[in-house]
């Protein structure tokens, strides 16, 4: 079994895209988003992914995670089966040390939202954050993506 160990945070400027090395767009959709296994369909530039990810622990730092690369077309027609709500948002990656900060400018219903993740290989593993990086929210429900696509930024 595959692990992910990441921890989450707001972001509090923009100061993050005059570092950032690459920019993706990704669209994603949610085939499944009960909290005990969330399966996604993604788009990410010209390639397609579909993602299984178990529920969290109680930290909420650390999950099954299974991906796979698939046809583009494939990804394409699997948004026609996707619950309601489509992610879409702006990907930076940002090196930051040992470490890879991915920052998520969302678009749509969730414009507004910058939220950076950075992936570790233990829970306790330290880090350093930059001066961008604001309050953490690891764990926080109405963060994840699932949740982001039934209840968006907006209406908060």
């Amino acid at each position: 079994m595959t692990f992910e160990i990441e921890r989450k945070f707001l972001v509090t400027s923009d100061a993050y895209k005059q570092v950032a090395y690459q920019k993706s767009y990704i669209k994603q959709g949610f085939l499944n988003s009960k909290k005990e296994r969330v399966v996604r369909v993604r788009i990410k530039d010209d390639s397609g992914f579909l993602t299984i990810k178990g529920a969290s622990n109680k930290s909420g730092t650390t999950r099954y995670e299974w991906e796979k690369e698939i046809p583009l077309k494939e990804a394409q027609d699997l948004f026609n089966l996707c619950e309601e709500g489509i992610i879409e948002k702006y990907r930076y990656l940002v090196k930051s040390n040992n470490h890879i900060y991915e920052v998520d400018d969302f678009l749509g219903d969730n414009k507004g939202l910058v939220v950076a993740e950075i992936e570790l290989s233990e829970e306790n593993e330290a880090f350093e954050k930059p001066n961008w990086l604001g309050k953490e929210v690891t764990g926080t429900v109405k963060y994840y993506n699932s949740n982001l696509s039934k209840l968006p930024f907006c209406n908060w």
